[in-house]
């Protein structure tokens, strides 16, 4: 595509080059293949289940290496907070007082995440600040209906010169309510974080925000450093990073062109959450526990969930340390052909890697350099939740266009549901993914892994949406836990649904794993 000067200049201001817009423009013009389901991953294979013993030894494990390796706790945490009060701002859209109470509004439209949060709205962790705020800001408003002041508490909530809710970080939000003061999901990260990704009494967490954010959430932490510093006795090191301009990708037209703005500039747009790499790739740490922002869970329930992060790292740290001493083997090169068999059947029985049919007939530098090549990369452990019915992405074995099978986290978007096949796969699936992953970014040597090298690129998204009421094809890079991840090694594991509560929209927060009950 031919870009004017002025186009160059702006792409260039990005970080990006013409060359790199130009693949992107490719890409929504051959579009992204669908990817290939061999079968779902299920617990006869592909996805391990701890009994409790094996359970205790894995958490025994990760107590008996945690204080002498690096650990940091990584949250995606830059999403505002607009789709929790999708509904609402509807409402507020759509609502004529002077027309029909709200509640022929609710059964017109048959919105019962409506009538759900009216009937538990003394039960949200914001229901006293946004009351107080409503009385200060209406003069008149305890001689005002019922549906007057229910109107009145959703605008202070959400409109812009008011609360603004919708576009508070969801990080920042009042989540949960105790006895003596209301926390946010950042907060509750903290008071996680010293459980288990904690050692010698210090945790390093780190939040993917909008630079926007920065100084709230620096406030934030301020605010509430001594007091959960003296609870868990545990001193926090608190980092942030932003999604880079650069991982930004162009918009295009449905025909494929350049979508512009109304003066002229091209139209850029972030690339989802697969654009964090860079993020996950800048850390130097031994072990990372990935958790997003909205995953948490009032105090009471964060040791259940600690305890299968603790069985997660674990898992991990057994299968690196025989992972290491098998890689420095091979580096000797002088191992026996039994040897090399049972580094093999380690490949295919601890980390789900297929080895292939012609292993056998390899030379045994080809055998050496070929278990090297498997072995040496970036593990994660993946915790996985039984299905049912939440959305989100799954585990599956996939096979590639060279015919590789391996274990992936695959969105539904990137399924074709017009094959038959495919889509019997994907509605046969057993377990779904709660973002819940424990890293391995190093060697074994301590260094590093350029994590750049194990993307699938061909993973990406595309997406249709629209702007200033024009239609326009959006691409998101491969997923941060999806494609971004698809070569390293893979562990699948299950988790109790205790550990998955994410605040997807409002009322999730009327859930028991975020209430308090006195």
């Amino acid at each position: 595509m031919n870009f004017t000067p002025k186009d160059i200049q702006q792409i260039e201001n990005k970080g990006l080059t013409v060359e790199k817009v130009n693949a992107q423009i490719a890409l929504f013009e051959t579009g992204v293949p669908f990817v290939n389901l061999k079968k779902a991953a299920n617990l006869d294979h592909g996805i391990i289940k701890k009994s409790e013993a094996n359970k205790q030894k894995a958490i025994d494990f990760f107590e008996t290496k945690r204080h002498s390796i690096s650990i940091l706790k990584f949250v995606p945490a830059s999403g505002a907070a607009t789709r929790m009060f999708k509904f609402l701002f509807q409402f507020l859209k759509d609502y004529d007082i002077s027309k029909e109470s709200i509640n022929a509004y609710i059964n017109r439209n048959k919105v019962s995440e409506l009538s759900l949060f009216l009937v538990g709205i003394e039960k949200f962790p914001f229901y006293n600040d946004v009351l107080n705020k409503t009385k200060a800001l209406v003069d008149n408003y305890d001689s005002l209906s019922e549906n007057e002041q229910k109107l009145e508490f959703i605008k202070t909530m959400l409109d812009e010169d008011k609360l603004n809710y919708g576009f508070f970080p969801k990080g920042l939000l009042p989540f949960h309510e105790y006895k003596d003061h209301v926390s946010s999901a950042f907060e509750e990260h903290l008071f996680e974080a010293a459980l288990y990704a904690s050692s010698n009494n210090e945790a390093s967490l780190h939040f993917t925000i909008s630079e926007a954010h920065k100084n709230t959430f620096t406030e934030e932490f301020e605010r509430i450093q001594n007091i959960v510093e003296q609870k868990t006795k545990t001193k926090f090191n608190i980092s942030f990073s932003y999604q880079c301009q650069s991982t930004d990708t162009i918009a295009v037209t449905p025909k494929n062109e350049a979508f512009r703005e109304d003066d002229g500039s091209l139209l850029f747009r972030p690339s989802g959450h697969g654009a964090l790499l860079n993020n996950l790739n800048a850390q130097d740490v031994d072990l990372i526990f990935v958790k997003n922002i909205d995953n948490i869970v009032v105090f009471k329930y964060e040791n259940d969930v600690a305890e299968y992060k603790k069985m997660l790292g674990g898992i991990l740290l057994q299968v690196q340390e025989q992972a290491f001493a098998y890689l420095e083997q091979l580096e000797k090169n002088d191992l026996t052909e039994n040897q090399l068999i049972t580094i093999a059947e380690f490949l295919t029985n601890q980390m789900n890697v297929v080895i292939s049919k012609e292993f056998e007939k390899y030379s045994k530098n080809y055998q050496i350099e070929y278990l090297r090549e498997k072995l040496n990369r970036p593990i994660r452990v993946c915790g996985m939740v039984k299905n049912e019915g939440e959305p989100g992405g799954g585990p599956f074995w996939v096979k590639d266009e060279s015919g590789n099978v391996s274990l992936q986290i695959i969105e539904s978007a990137q399924i074709d549901k017009k094959n038959k096949n495919q889509k019997s796969i994907l509605k046969n699936a057993t377990h779904f993914n709660p973002v819940d992953l424990v890293c391995g970014i190093k060697n074994y040597k301590g260094e590093k892994f350029n994590l750049q090298n194990y993307v699938d690129h061909k993973t990406a998204f595309i997406t249709m949406k629209t702007k200033t009421g024009k239609e326009l094809k959006a691409l998101e890079l491969p997923g941060l836990w999806n494609g971004s991840m698809a070569y390293w090694n893979t562990i699948f594991v299950e988790v109790p649904l205790i550990t998955f509560n994410p605040v997807k929209t409002v009322t999730d927060l009327l859930k028991p794993p975020h209430q308090i009950k006195e």
